[in-house]
């Protein structure tokens, strides 16, 4: 049976009340039913009834974890993967911009190049200008990605993405946070993603009685080093500066790394073909990817306050799989924004 089918079979069992005797389409579903209160609050009940005797030991890759904060639960899954970024000609397009030299705009760049001084290998010839050339192609050649990325991200012709063929993958961290609300309310869980021997590793910090955020922020921290580059969805605005402040609120160091955030640039390459550039709208949209009884951000607030009354793990399963969705798409999109700005 389909992942749909099995869906439409859940609807009719559970929602057969409120559903004509027609089978909901998928259009309806979307329609109707993927915020709908009533829904989710059913479905919730059908989730406290399912694991009403498991508890989180029962599932392969989760365990308890000790750090200097106490404990959490950590969630770990792997697949394997082909992530590949393919190269571009970012070092010509680097070298032939002479606007990257601080001081030369749009005109004088004509007015250099019109004297032939084309590129900046040539402009080492000029008087005022030689040395900023120089400076500058040696940064190119060294194909050092930390400084590929700071000099992108000064330059108003080129953006960051197009400089992420240079970074090792395995540095790269694709990241993403569930909390209690939008500001000053704890994090409850914390998923990271990385590339590691071609497999993909997700690793998710579970707190599970509203004692454990710091240990959680610890856990996630213990997966970054100097070297790691940050993949968010909005986490520029929202994830990064959550964890930083909460962090900050319990004696936590959290260093600031480089950040590729995929809203910026799916903003840019897909606002005008879509109602939306939310996560899931670009993943269905540049993946093919529709997800159904997934969690909406809004629900998860009182599906963590109903397990830690309950304690039953049923209304945290649709939460942690909403996170590990979360992570492990951005993967993808990741690749895709990157094919899509360079080819």
């Amino acid at each position: 049976m389909s992942r749909y089918n099995q869906h439409e079979e859940y609807l009719r069992k559970v929602l057969m009340g409120s559903l004509s005797s027609e089978n909901p389409s998928k259009e309806t579903y979307l329609k109707h039913y993927k915020n709908s209160n009533s829904y989710f609050n059913q479905y919730k009940i059908e989730l406290l009834e399912r694991y009403k005797d498991k508890s989180f030991t029962d599932f392969k890759g989760v365990h308890t974890i000790d750090n200097d904060y106490g404990q959490a639960l950590e969630i770990v899954n792997s697949k394997k993967i082909n992530f590949n970024l393919k190269d571009n000609e970012v070092e010509r397009d680097l070298i032939n911009d002479l606007k990257l030299v601080s001081g030369i705009g749009n005109k004088k760049e004509i007015a250099l190049k019109d004297k032939g001084y084309d590129n900046l290998y040539k402009l080492q010839n000029h008087p005022k200008y030689s040395k900023k050339a120089g400076s500058l192609i040696d940064t190119i050649n060294n194909q050092d990605f930390p400084d590929y990325f700071r000099l992108m991200k000064k330059s108003k012709e080129h953006n960051t993405m197009m400089c992420a063929g240079k970074v090792d993958v395995e540095n790269l961290r694709f990241m993403d946070i569930e909390t209690l609300g939008l500001k000053n309310v704890p994090i409850i869980l914390i998923g990271i993603a990385y590339i590691e021997n071609n497999k993909l590793i997700s690793k998710q910090y579970l707190q599970r009685n509203g004692q454990e955020e710091s240990s959680i922020i610890e856990a996630y921290i213990s997966n970054l080093d100097d070297d790691s580059v940050h993949v968010t969805y909005n986490g520029a605005r929202f994830d990064i500066p959550f964890v930083k402040n909460r962090a900050d609120y319990f004696g936590i160091k959290y260093d600031k790394h480089l950040h590729y955030d995929l809203l910026y640039f799916a903003r840019k390459l897909y606002r005008e073909r879509l109602e939306n550039c939310r996560l899931q709208t670009v993943e269905s949209y540049i993946c093919g990817f529709e997800r159904f009884n997934d969690v909406p951000g809004q629900f998860i607030p009182e599906y963590y306050k109903t397990y830690v009354d309950s304690q039953n793990i049923g209304p945290l399963v649709p939460i942690i799989r909403h996170n590990r969705l979360d992570i492990i798409s951005l993967v993808d999109i990741f690749m895709r924004i990157y094919n899509d700005i360079n080819f």
